[in-house]
């Protein structure tokens, strides 16, 4: 049986297959999501074998441009790694509280810094790393209780966790991630052609019946936000490390890859997963957050065999990490000043937390948001929640990009909220979802 086309796919090779397809998620005239025709229809529609536009899906779904979900069958996957025109950004009438972005106020300074750093011009052949950044590093992540003999220094969080798991996993390799969990590890997984295993996650972190259940399909790897999770704000406390150690270490050869994104700024202590002895490991920590999103640098600790693999494969690629960069960001994490600074910073996002939380249940909504910049909101339904909040003039984060299984949420960030904000936000949401707790508290 033939199927109707809305947009044309040409080829009789599963190559030009992929590549026809492509092209149409590239130009717009396959969006993200969208099904594409059942292998057994298009085959019949081109006169080709159903094994040739298998093959076709496979390449797409390898390089991460497509999905396979099940009887929904194969679609676009949510954001394929393809230079796609961006979203529409917020209007400039809605108050944004979508952006995940970091209060720009609290931000160091860079001019300062900047003037002072790479006075003396770097050449090819010199050491690859910053022995003051290193050094700094190396004090802070012991004083955290995280290995930190073998080292490298990257391009930002999901720089170093791309990098990692191109040096350990393959495509069709399965990964355990959190549910709800980052949008852009979802979309890096899917990049590398990882299948996915969720694992729920309450204000703790990763429930451990979830990533025991996760562990027994097999996983090969997993990755784990400590603190300042996006977008629920979960962070690790002691009781949960407790429960959750033990059940890795029935799998000693699972990857384990903790994203510490949000380091000093999170508004709880560093907790970690890690072992001295674990096999495979490795823990990045972005300074994006906490000294601003241009610093595009995390510094990767890990076991020596991983360290080496990703430091082998920059060294024929990008080579290093700019020193200009490097130095700017020891220089910042070897201030007094800064630290302070940044101490100030956690507590700022720490107490627009509380008061967007405290206000929402005054209304009988019931939020997470322990740590970070970002407040996770459940609601009945998400496109009704952010269509009224619009009209109330709030931007917020729809929660179904950062959804597995996970029930319909919406993600606030909290950066920049104020406590009288946060109670006119509160009131406007209750009269979407819980009009009836709305009416008692008026």
């Amino acid at each position: 049986m033939t199927v109707p086309l809305q947009y044309p796919i040409r080829g009789r090779r599963s190559s030009e297959l992929a590549v026809s397809i492509e092209g149409a998620i590239r130009e717009g005239r396959l969006e993200p999501g969208a099904p594409l025709p059942p292998v057994r229809g298009l085959a019949a529609s081109l006169g080709i074998s159903p094994a040739t536009v298998a093959a076709a899906y496979r390449r797409l779904a390898a390089r991460g441009l497509v999905t396979g979900q099940g009887r929904r069958g194969t679609r676009v996957s949510p954001r394929p790694p393809l230079g796609i025109p961006a979203p529409a950004p917020v209007a400039a009438h809605l108050r944004n509280l979508a952006d995940g972005n970091p209060d720009a106020v609290l931000l160091p300074q860079l001019q300062p810094v900047l003037r002072n750093c790479g006075r003396e011009p770097r050449l090819y052949g010199t050491e690859r790393n910053h022995s003051a950044l290193l050094a700094a590093a190396r004090e802070q992540l012991t004083a955290d209780g995280i290995p930190a003999e073998a080292i490298a220094i990257v391009g930002g969080a999901l720089d170093g966790l791309e990098r990692v798991l191109q040096a350990n996993l393959r495509p069709g390799d399965r990964i355990a991630v959190e549910d709800p969990g980052y949008t852009a590890v979802f979309d890096l997984v899917g990049a590398l052609g990882l299948a996915v295993e969720p694992m729920a996650v309450d204000d703790f972190g990763p429930e451990p019946e979830s990533l025991a259940k996760a562990l027994r399909t097999g996983v090969r790897a997993m990755v784990l936000t400590p603190r300042a999770q996006n977008p629920t704000g979960a962070a690790l406390d002691e009781k949960r490390v407790r429960a959750l150690r033990p059940i890795l270490q029935a799998y000693p050869s699972v990857l384990l890859l903790e994203d510490d994104h949000a380091g000093p700024v999170a508004g709880v202590p560093a907790l970690t997963l890690v072992p001295s002895h674990r096999e495979h490991w490795a823990v990045v920590r972005s300074v994006s957050k906490s000294l601003g999103p241009d610093l595009r640098l995390a510094v990767l600790a890990g076991d020596a065999t991983t360290i080496a693999r990703v430091e082998g494969r920059q060294h024929i690629g990008t080579g290093w990490v700019s020193h200009v960069l490097q130095e700017a960001v020891a220089r910042l994490s070897t201030d007094r000043r800064i630290e302070a600074r940044l101490r100030a910073a956690a507590s700022h996002y720490t107490a627009r937390r509380a008061d967007l939380i405290d206000a929402l249940r005054r209304h009988g909504i019931t939020a997470q948001g322990r740590s970070g910049f970002n407040v996770w909101v459940p609601v009945p339904d998400e496109q009704a929640a952010i269509t009224g909040l619009a009209a109330a003039g709030w931007a917020v984060r729809a929660g179904e990009r950062y959804r597995i299984k996970s029930p319909p949420a919406i993600r606030v960030t909290v950066s920049n909220l104020d406590p009288a904000d946060a109670r006119r936000l509160a009131k406007d949401l209750a009269a979407l979802v819980a009009p009836a707790a709305h009416t008692r508290s008026a």
